[in-house]
């Protein structure tokens, strides 16, 4: 299948491939591999749907507001990595890559944006937002999803950088 994205992001991927080959490395070694792997299952919808949830448990009444603005910066943020996906089809760096390994099943074939960066900057933006004490903890958290994904060669750095940049616009925009 080609997309509107296909011979640019055939030229950008090449540009990308050391990024890519050198991240990949790290998944050789075990330990790497497993802690990147649950990190990025942490990342995984559930784990933002429980965040959601608990928000009235950590923000009292006004909480109940902040999990409906989360939930649907949530659904806009699942649309937007869906529509694009659908139409800018980049192959993920396993499939389009000598040498990148695929250290974990992917979620969907393809890996423009990476939806799980997007989820987690946005969430971890929002609860920032809501409870800066958390600041630190979900930025860090976020970092690690993001870099996760290019270590187990299912995305490439501009996917994650483009999940990210679209993540933070949704919190912005939904905690304005």
């Amino acid at each position: 299948m080609s997309g509107i994205g296909g011979s640019t992001f055939a030229r950008v991927d090449q540009l990308e491939y050391r990024l890519c080959k050198f991240a990949n490395a790290a998944a050789q070694r075990r330990v790497i591999r497993r802690f990147f792997r649950f990190v990025s299952r942490a990342g995984d919808g559930p784990m933002w749907v429980m965040l959601i949830l608990s928000m009235p448990l950590w923000l009292g009444s006004a909480g109940y507001e902040v999990a409906v603005r989360m939930a649907v910066a949530g659904i806009v943020g699942l649309i937007i990595y869906k529509i694009l996906k659908k139409f800018l089809v980049r192959e993920r760096p396993y499939i389009g890559l000598v040498g990148i390994d695929c250290a974990m099943p992917p979620l969907d074939r393809y890996s423009f944006p990476s939806g799980h960066t997007l989820h987690a900057v946005m969430f971890a933006t929002m609860t920032a937002h809501y409870l800066p004490e958390w600041s630190l903890l979900m930025g860090c958290f976020a970092v690690l999803v993001a870099a996760s994904r290019v270590i187990l060669g299912l995305h490439y750095p501009t996917d994650v950088i483009v999940g990210a940049s679209i993540g933070y616009a949704i919190a912005r925009t939904v905690v304005l």
